[in-house]
């Protein structure tokens, strides 16, 4: 009786042996097609920053109370409370009584004219500390601009730096500098674009470097370069159509991760297709034939490893915040086309460079290497030997409780992950955004930037004075608020619709948070008060009030909140990608379990390690909240590319041999290709740290300690050892075709 498995993979190497017959004997038109497309990609279709796109700050939830909690403020108050840009001026040793008098006129004057696009100016002065939480006196003024709705944040900044410029710009103003979470956006924005170059060269220089000191040759390094190109100028370009095309803002903030992306798997693959090739050009084969030989044996690894990519980056769609819905269409884009262009493009270029792709290195032809089943006695290299060695099941129990220990060790500072918004505080020390927020909090206190805002309504009767000012004697005793401005503040009552509503019996409170608003301990300061609001709220008298807050802290504690339920659905549609495409490519249950379940041990030391660098070594207070889940899905996915072609190697060997040669044979070679392409893949990922901001340098190190962990660690290492162990049932729940005997001929192909 047939066996239905290997029947399958037969029709699967005929089918991949047609394809690249097709690919390369039509090869100059699939090099003209490829022309063509960036041709046309480039000329017709829009880049990210000319698309309608997002920014990675502005992904917040779309129902978050916070939201509803503004809108209504800003139904039954007439005054603002809530700005994002604000001028800041510092003279720590103390700014003049002129000055300060500057201050508090030109906000009046810009309320009453309106003009210059800003439609309201609120001033604050640390004299006297009469600010509530203020640490200094005398020495820090801001001035909060608010904008007329539609004002686009490049042209609020333009016009808060025009303004601060014309109304502050005196010596003795001490202006530091305009701040706030939009001119920090845009200020992002201009870092990112500014680094792109830097990050596409070195990517570019480093891949060369690897892949030609590997092959030895420079044809080898320009194949891989040509491809990568390609698909940067088709993939980028129809990721922004499609998102205009299906009204999905891919944030332009995410280019350089796409263009080391695309870099890093094109130049993956290409290893594969170029690998297979010089291994068939020395073994004497003519260049057309070895171009459609390598092709067609790597061609469903590749397929296989570059779906897995695709779908567990789709995957991020089962999270219901936007910036999974955003980000997750982009990178599966980009991997769709680099898969497509791996798979025709690059082997055509390998069959057209032929012999002259791996000059001056091609070592001379040698015999084919016969199958393993057929060599009676050959000599083992040293790296079968140790392999040997190493897949002694006594020893790869040795080998995984040793690597257990180590992932436990790294994993240890997963369990102090602390997440946040890292907006202003991300950026380079010497920007203004970054001075002027310094200065602010130095004068004052580090939250009083982007104060919360605390909505109470009462359901009906007049406003309860009493109440409101014992919830604003609460409030102020939390550990973490600096300062409460409220309806119990004489001064703040006597500007109309600041604090009590004229529509309503509604009062609001000023919440000035000790520590930056958008960080770790701010938004856990939050949630402590969330926690405890109703409560608050009724020990202070109030029989029937409801209780809401907004403001940026508010926004940052619901996105985070919202990540918790996201990991959830997003981990269990990533494995299950994972696993379902393990399954079918492997044609087993069992092997493709441990394979994801040494992925997840290497994400989990992964994230251990970056939460401890940048936690505990550079003393940062939390971790970009988007960085962990963007880092799970990648490295989950680009891991499997490694799996397939790992383990692929192995089920192949497996036809002759006994489990145990199997991977003694299999690992050694297999681990060099994956070394390269790992070490290509890792050093793009780190190319990321010329962008200067903390987001992406903590995006590029747990990439690349992810990536290099799976290459060298856990499929070098692990993987090994676990098929060592599971033996025969690494098959289940098929049947593995019996290892033929070393005295046994096998039967011809």
């Amino acid at each position: 009786m047939a066996d239905p498995n290997r029947a399958a993979a037969r029709l699967a190497l005929v089918l991949a042996q047609a394809l690249a017959t097709i690919v390369v004997r039509l090869r100059w038109l699939v090099v003209a097609v490829w022309l063509a497309a960036a041709a046309a990609a480039t000329l017709w279709l829009p880049s990210l920053q000319e698309a309608e796109s997002a920014s990675l700050a502005d992904l917040v939830p779309e129902d978050a109370e916070a939201v509803r909690a503004a809108e209504r403020s800003t139904e039954l108050f007439s005054v603002p409370l809530t700005a994002q840009t604000a001028v800041v001026q510092r003279d720590p040793g103390g700014l003049g009584e002129e000055a300060q008098t500057r201050v508090a006129e030109r906000a009046v004057t810009a309320r009453e004219e309106r003009g210059d696009g800003i439609s309201f100016a609120l001033p604050l002065v640390n004299t006297a500390r009469l600010v509530p939480g203020s640490r200094e006196d005398s020495t820090t003024a801001i001035t909060f601009l608010f904008f007329e709705p539609g004002t686009s944040i490049g042209e609020e900044t333009r016009l808060a730096r025009d303004w601060a410029a014309r109304e502050a710009g005196r010596p003795e103003d001490a202006l530091v500098g305009v701040t706030g979470s939009v001119p920090a956006r845009l200020a992002q924005w201009k870092e990112i674009e500014g680094a792109l170059p830097w990050v596409t060269v070195a990517t570019i220089l480093l891949v060369f470097a690897i892949l030609a000191l590997n092959y030895r040759a420079l044809g080898a390094p320009l194949v891989a370069l040509a491809g990568a190109g390609v698909s940067y100028l088709v993939a980028v370009r129809v990721a922004a159509w499609v998102g205009e095309q299906w009204g999905v803002a891919v944030p332009s903030d995410v280019e350089p991760i796409m263009v080391v992306l695309l870099l890093g798997i094109v130049t993956d693959y290409s290893v594969f297709f170029l690998s297979g090739m010089r291994r068939r050009l020395a073994q004497g084969e003519p260049p057309v034939e070895a171009a459609i030989g390598a092709t067609g044996q790597y061609l469903p690894i590749v397929a296989t490893a570059g779906l897995i990519v695709a779908c567990g980056a789709a995957a991020l769609l089962a999270g219901t915040l936007e910036f999974f819905r955003a980000f997750g269409p982009g990178m599966a884009l980009t991997v769709v086309v680099s898969l497509a262009v791996s798979l025709t493009l690059v082997p055509a270029l390998m069959a057209i460079g032929g012999r002259a792709t791996f000059r001056p290195s091609l070592p001379a032809p040698a015999p084919p290497e016969e199958p393993s089943g057929n060599r009676r006695r050959r000599t083992e290299t040293w790296s079968e030997s140790l392999a040997q060695f190493a897949t002694s099941k006594p020893v790869a129990v040795v080998i995984l409780l040793g690597t257990l220990a180590v992932a436990a060790v790294a994993s240890r500072g997963l369990a102090d992950t602390e997440l946040g918004f890292t907006a202003i505080r991300g950026l380079p020390a010497e920007t203004e955004e970054r001075r002027a927020a310094l200065a602010a909090g130095e004068g004052f206190s580090p939250g009083i930037l982007a104060p919360t805002v605390l909505l109470v309504e009462q359901a009906s009767g007049p406003l309860d004075e009493q109440s409101f000012a014992g919830l604003q004697e609460r409030l102020a005793a939390d550990p973490g608020v600096a300062a409460v401005v409220g309806p119990a503040d004489e001064a703040a009552r006597e500007v109309e619709g600041l604090v009590v509503s004229d529509a309503a019996p509604a009062g609001r409170f000023l919440l000035v948070l000790e520590d930056e608003p958008h960080g770790g301990p701010a938004i856990e300061t939050l949630d402590r008060l969330r926690e405890r609001i109703d409560a608050l709220v009724a020990d202070s008298g109030f029989e029937e009030a409801s209780a809401s807050f907004t403001g940026e802290t508010a926004l940052a504690a619901e996105t985070v909140d919202t990540l918790t339920g996201d990991l959830v659905r997003i981990a269990i549609a990533a494995f299950a990608v994972n696993l379902i495409l393990l399954m079918i490519f492997l044609r087993a249950v069992v092997a493709p379990l441990y394979l994801l379940f040494a992925s997840a041990l290497a994400f989990a030391a992964t994230l251990g390690l970056t939460t401890f660098v940048f936690q505990t070594f550079f003393g940062h207070e939390e971790i970009t909240y988007y960085v962990p889940f963007a880092v799970a899905v990648l490295l989950l996915s680009l891991g499997s590319d490694y799996n397939v072609f790992l383990v692929g190697r192995i089920w192949q060997e497996a036809e002759h041999a006994s489990v145990r040669d199997a991977v003694a044979t299999a690992a050694p070679r297999a681990s060099r290709t994956i070394a390269i392409a790992g070490l290509a893949l890792a050093f793009s990922f780190a190319t990321l740290a010329f962008v200067q901001l903390r987001e992406f340098r903590e995006f590029a190190f747990a990439m690349t300690v992810g990536v290099l962990l799976d290459a060298f660690l856990v499929r070098a290492v692990v993987v090994p050892a676990l098929v060592s162990l599971f033996g025969e049932l690494s098959w289940w729940p098929a049947r593995r075709r019996p290892a033929l005997r070393p005295t046994e001929e096998a039967p011809p192909a």
